[in-house]
């Protein structure tokens, strides 16, 4: 009997390198994801800064009208003034930089993706490398992120805000 020239069937070495090359892409993907898996809703509250701040202009939508069937993201109660409160199941952190102002900013950090965690002193914080963003504007008070913290929008009505 003599040996055949092909080669026992199974899987070819370009597929499994292939696998295992998807495999380690879904692993560091997941690794660099920035989100928590235990976000039942839970938040991060924080207190007044000392003072109002008057950057940019005013509430993001605070024109009056909720989106129809929307879910209230919270009570306007809720987001402490001079602070705000991060919604990480929603990936977004709303903040009250004075009386009456509410803004929304993307939950995640500019720098390198990681989930912003609390507002304290004025800034939303990011714990991965410690960046810093303005809770009035979102823009950068302390790297190493470079850009502002994208802007989301919500609306307010009554004592509800919405995502829009």
């Amino acid at each position: 009997m003599t040996a055949s020239p092909q080669p026992a069937s199974g899987p070819g070495r370009r597929a499994v390198v292939a696998a295992a090359g998807a495999a380690g892409l879904a692993a560091a993907l997941t690794a660099c994801g920035g989100s928590d898996d235990d976000a039942s809703g839970s938040s991060v509250d924080s207190g007044p800064t000392g003072g109002p701040s008057d950057d940019g202009p005013s509430g993001a939508g605070s024109d009056g009208g909720a989106a129809a069937g929307a879910e209230p993201l919270a009570s306007t109660a809720d987001i402490p003034e001079g602070g705000g409160k991060v919604f990480a199941d929603r990936e977004v952190v709303v903040t009250q930089p004075t009386a009456g102002e509410f803004k929304a900013f993307s939950a995640t950090c500019t720098h390198q993706g990681c989930a912003v965690k609390s507002i304290a002193d004025g800034v939303i914080n990011c714990p991965c490398h410690n960046s810093n963003f303005s809770i009035a504007d979102g823009s950068v008070k302390s790297g190493p992120a470079t850009k502002p913290l994208p802007a989301v929008e919500i609306t307010v009505s009554g004592d509800s805000i919405t995502l829009a």
